[in-house]
């Protein structure tokens, strides 16, 4: 809740229209962008997760599974956003991360507070 409550930043997250479909609107804008930032944080993790295994790094299970993608510090409400990089087409998605977590599930390890949504 209070990350989403920090990515509508406007207004104190008070929806001053009246209307209950403009509300829905901006509800419903705000959960896209939540999840924006959630998905675009974990690709980022994800990233650097695949630079330190080339670099030679045992990467430790345990470790990576309590990074939260709830990051903030490096997102700029205010702007210094470019748009000339908008015509680029990304490289498709890779969803293999060559970590074994086979230990987290035989340990039955219970992340705390992973159950909370945005």
């Amino acid at each position: 809740m209070e990350f989403s409550q920090w990515i509508g930043f406007g207004n104190q997250g008070v929806i001053a229209d009246n209307d209950p479909i403009e509300q829905e609107k901006a509800m419903k804008f705000n959960a896209l962008l939540t999840n924006a930032v959630i998905f675009h944080n974990a690709l980022d993790v994800a990233e650097i997760v695949r630079q330190l295994l080339q670099e030679g790094w045992e990467i430790d299970p345990e470790g990576l599974a309590h990074i939260s993608p709830y990051l903030t510090e490096h997102i700029k409400r205010f702007g210094e956003y470019s748009t000339h990089e908008l015509g680029i087409q990304p490289e498709a998605y890779d969803p293999i991360l060559d970590v074994d977590f086979t230990q987290l599930r035989d340990e039955d390890l219970r992340a705390e507070g992973f159950g909370t949504a945005a």
